[in-house]
């Protein structure tokens, strides 16, 4: 007989949701207490690092504070964040996006409208267009044509 051992894991509660922006997806896992599990005192962690590594400066900050501010509840709450595709603009929306949803899942009457009505839900689908056959290797331009 082998002797295998048995790991015990503990099981933590958090809500799950994902936000995308053009090419970027953030997975978002929101827990309901002061740091993330296994990084004492982190309370925002995306992509192993702090949110203040991550995206340096005062309006990125504003930008993935602005969930928490207008439910209130940025001292209660810590988020762990895998973000991935596009620029840093557009995963930065992509995490705003993750945090709204995940915060509507976790109390739905109390947060949505607030959430809503501030535009934090809705998905934005802009996008960089494709391009076109005949288009010279561009989307919108068109092929010279001849003047004689």
């Amino acid at each position: 007989m082998s002797d295998a051992k048995k790991v015990v894991t503990k099981k933590i509660n958090y809500t799950y949701a994902v936000g995308r922006r053009k090419t970027a997806t953030a997975r978002v896992r929101l827990y309901p207490h002061a740091s993330v599990p296994g990084h004492d005192g982190v309370q925002m962690l995306i992509n192993g690092k702090s949110a203040e590594e991550y995206f340096p400066g005062e309006t990125a900050k504003a930008g993935y504070r602005k969930p928490f501010h207008l439910t209130e509840t940025l001292s209660k709450m810590s988020v762990s964040i895998v973000v991935a595709g596009s620029g840093k603009a557009g995963q930065l929306d992509a995490v705003v996006h993750g945090i709204a949803r995940a915060l509507s899942l976790l109390d739905r009457e109390s947060y949505r409208g607030t959430l809503k009505s501030a535009g934090l839900l809705t998905r934005d689908a802009r996008a960089k267009q494709r391009r076109m056959i005949g288009t010279g290797g561009k989307a919108r331009r068109k092929k010279q044509s001849p003047k004689r």
